[in-house]
């Protein structure tokens, strides 16, 4: 290879190396402001819970009935450098698409999931910014329900913990009867129970979605991370290589040069 080759493969591997960098600053700091909101969701739904739980205790049936297919809410990866991120959520729900509708969230998912022979009945982009997946989820939600029929729920993400993702599987709707829950005092209420209890449930439903996506988003953006991690090391290995190559490649040409001009020098003696 020339000096001028390798001058430019350096400048290349350089310039790669800049936006690896900031491929991996962006996905962090979206991963940190994700975080932070789960927290946040975390408490908003803890606290619907323990509000619908005493508002279940005043109503005088607590069975939901589902009559419509369920549904299975999968999230995948909505852009690519994440390893096996999507191909690990598709394996998971692969046996369940014989009795359940695929919604599937995530444009590269997507693209996998065609490969692994799954057709959702409904599919939509990743939000690019955690503070739109709130109103995402009522998005999502209003799919799932759109035929008007209720339907069992469950939620398909990967939560990322201690530098892996895990996938988890969460089941939204219906919610547990009472019977499954501790035993609580009726509140007094302006409403009639059975419409407190739907009301609190709908937003339970649609929090417990939202922290379904922003586990899911978070995850995303550790996997790309840890890939960036991977791929800057391999980039300074090799940098670091090319570099040694064109010190070899210029001290073989000065020492040719010399050789040259002592050649001629004594030549022409």
């Amino acid at each position: 290879m020339s000096d001028a080759n390798l001058s430019a493969r350096i400048d290349g591997i350089r310039q790669l190396g800049s936006v690896v960098r900031a491929m991996t600053g962006i996905a962090g700091a979206r991963a940190r402001t994700a975080r932070a909101q789960i927290a946040a969701v975390d408490k908003y739904a803890e606290t619907l819970g323990a509000a619908l739980r005493q508002a279940v205790a005043g109503t005088t049936s607590d069975r939901t009935m589902v009559t419509a297919r369920p549904a299975l809410v999968v999230f995948c990866a909505e852009q690519g450098f994440v390893g096996g991120f999507s191909d690990r959520v598709l394996d998971a729900v692969s046996k369940d698409m014989a009795v359940s509708d695929l919604f599937l969230i995530g444009s590269r998912g997507l693209a996998i999931a065609a490969g692994h022979g799954l057709i959702p009945v409904w599919s939509a982009a990743m939000p690019s910014r955690s503070a739109s997946l709130p109103k995402f989820a009522d998005q999502v939600l209003g799919a799932v329900f759109a035929q008007g029929d209720l339907r069992k729920v469950s939620v398909v993400h990967t939560v990322w913990t201690h530098g892996q993702g895990r996938v988890e599987r969460d089941a939204l709707f219906p919610l547990a009867r009472a019977d499954e829950t501790p035993a609580v005092a009726a509140p007094l209420t302006n409403l009639s129970a059975t419409d407190l209890a739907a009301s609190l449930g709908l937003d339970r439903l649609h929090a417990m979605m939202t922290r379904a996506a922003l586990h899911a988003f978070v995850a995303e953006n550790e996997a790309r991370m840890a890939a960036m991690s991977a791929a800057s090391r391999q980039i300074e290995k090799e940098l670091g290589l090319l570099q040694s190559l064109a010190r070899r490649v210029r001290q073989e040409a000065i020492t040719a040069e010399i050789i040259e001009i002592a050649s001629g020098a004594l030549t022409g003696r």
